[in-house]
């Protein structure tokens, strides 16, 4: 069992016997965007608690805010933490559950003399909460009766007054150097249609009235938050006190940050409704059905979050780890093939025309029990266009005029001639093959620097490739004012390649590596048997591997 300070305080927990031995965790999110990479280590830790400790997790939804929250963000989180691979079982729940509850809850405070309904508006209530240095100034309204607090809080709930015209606030200390406890909003007026609840309720619970009581309703024995929320943890606490309810344990860790990459949802979603992006799955978001689109799987996405474990101080991770994350998974897992993404023609002049050869090619070398497949030899191939140069430098080893290369799993050819278009571009290469260099046979033993792929003209599948990057050229876009500024140009290139047959009916979803090329999914949206589209998860190289030698 990893350790870390998380667990070392379940442990002494355990130890002490607080909760009786349990460990009762959650996951809550709000509905109002799609899971990130940063909520999917949230998931990996309250789950995977729960798991090492024998325990529960819970998978709740924050739903106090109907202006914000759909359907479709719901439905979209159910599926990433499932396709994560973590089962709530049948702990599934919503803050719009306990909202009759919180309700109650509140009348209890406003009878103890603990809440008052204020006139104030939005703009004065932040105006008379201070600064850090200066104190906040009580409300006028501060000194209600009980009794008239609790009449203007059943006509606020019947529906009486305009939104924003009235809140119920928390009486506590205007005084007190942490904002969260200069008498706090409870609840707000909003005349607004809920996904759940309907036109119900016109009263919505506020994030840090409802978020404490949930977890105390539930049972959590450790409520594990972000370190945003250490402030609000006084907050918490003096609510569930005042109520003499029930009293979870809060935690705070690190959020996840991560280089060339936005976490902010807001921002996420501007990105989306301003068609930076095709949308929340678009594989260049860091979105859990971005990532999920691109080729990532959920191992690989666990064993990201498990490498960089938790932290009490913020910092910043390399992206370039999940990048390795993913490579060391697919590199395991992914049958190879054979693509040509920027063709360049080839012609082996010495190759008898009609004849058809079907070569050994190995799935995986990683993985024997995957066996082989057979890939079709003939006079006419398609190779990349960037293993030829009509004037190579000294280091390059690939295909030239008069030089000798390999062709993956085939023959030794030989430049012997080159054709250009009318613009002076090579469109077209003669090569001799020697007959005796197959592959896997006697004779295939002579050497030649260079081995390069190839796909069979008369037999590739013409394929879409979207050739994905990082969606931002700095390392912190957040730290940019607007972030849109920071876009890549060059994130996405689109591109018409050749692969091998094998693939004909690749299933969306499914993933491969090219060889020499990358690793690439077939599009869950827009791949068809009629149109394959590929998305590259990741390059071969591996710049994590370089940055973790040098640490």
């Amino acid at each position: 069992m990893p350790s870390d300070f998380i667990r070392d305080i379940i442990n002494e927990h355990n130890k002490n016997n607080r909760f009786g031995g349990r460990v009762h965790t959650r996951f809550p999110p709000e509905p109002n965007g799609y899971l990130h990479i940063g909520h999917a280590k949230s998931v990996c830790l309250n789950f995977g608690i729960a798991a090492e400790y024998k325990g529960l997790c819970n998978l709740r939804f924050d739903d106090t805010n109907p202006t914000k929250e759909e359907v479709e963000y719901v439905e979209s989180i159910i599926e990433d933490v499932r396709w994560l691979g973590f089962d709530w079982q049948d702990r599934l729940f919503y803050a719009s559950d306990y909202f009759e509850q919180m309700y109650d809850y509140a009348v209890q405070l406003i009878k103890a003399g603990k809440a008052y309904v204020d006139d104030s508006s939005a703009d004065e209530i932040r105006e008379s909460r201070g600064t850090l240095t200066e104190q906040g100034k009580e409300s006028p309204y501060r000194s209600r009766s009980a009794e008239e607090n609790l009449g203007l809080f059943h006509r606020m709930r019947a529906g009486e007054f305009e939104d924003g015209s009235r809140v119920l606030r928390a009486k506590i200390d205007m005084a007190s150097p942490n904002f969260n406890m200069r008498d706090p909003v409870m609840y707000r007026i909003l005349h607004a249609e809920h996904h759940r609840t309907g036109s119900k309720w016109c009263i919505y619970p506020m994030y840090d009235w409802a978020h404490g009581l949930e977890d105390s309703v539930e049972r959590i024995t450790h409520s594990i938050c972000t370190l945003e929320f250490e402030d609000h943890r006084s907050l918490y606490d003096w609510f569930l006190d005042q109520l003499g309810v029930y009293h979870p344990q809060q935690i705070e860790f690190a959020r996840l940050n991560l280089t060339y990459t936005i976490m902010s949802k807001r921002n996420l979603r501007q990105l989306v409704e301003k068609g930076h992006v095709s949308g929340w799955d678009d594989p260049r978001m860091p979105t859990v059905s971005g990532l999920r689109r691109r080729g990532y799987t959920p191992e690989s996405i666990r064993t990201f979050a498990e490498r960089i474990g938790v932290a009490k101080t913020d910092s910043t991770i390399e992206v370039a780890l999940l990048e390795h994350c993913i490579r060391e998974d697919l590199n395991k897992r992914a049958p190879r093939v054979m693509a040509v993404l920027h063709p360049l023609r080839v012609v082996i002049d010495n190759y008898p025309e009609g004849k058809i050869e079907e070569l050994e090619a190995v799935n995986n070398p990683e993985d024997p029990s995957m066996g082989t497949r057979k890939v079709p030899f003939s006079r006419v191939l398609y190779i990349e266009q960037d293993d030829f140069m009509e004037q190579p430098p000294k280091e390059f080893f690939r295909l030239a005029p008069g030089r000798e290369v390999r062709l993956r799993y085939a023959y030794i050819i030989k430049c012997v001639g080159v054709v250009k278009d009318k613009a002076g571009k090579v469109v077209e290469l003669h090569c001799t093959y020697d007959p005796e260099t197959r592959s896997g046979e006697a004779g295939s033993s002579r050497k030649v620097k260079g081995t390069i792929h190839w796909v069979s003209a008369a037999h590739a599948l013409e394929a879409e490739v979207r050739l994905y990057d990082r969606l931002f050229t700095v390392e912190n876009p957040g730290d940019v004012a607007e972030c849109e500024t920071v876009l890549n140009p060059d994130s996405l290139k689109t591109v018409t390649g050749y692969v091998e047959p094998s693939l004909a009916g690749a299933t969306p979803g499914s993933r491969y590596q090219f060889e020499r090329l990358g690793y690439f999914c077939v599009d869950l949206k827009d791949s068809s048997a009629e149109h394959l589209v590929f998305n590259r998860t990741v390059t071969l190289r591996d710049t994590w591997a370089k940055i973790a030698k040098k640490l």
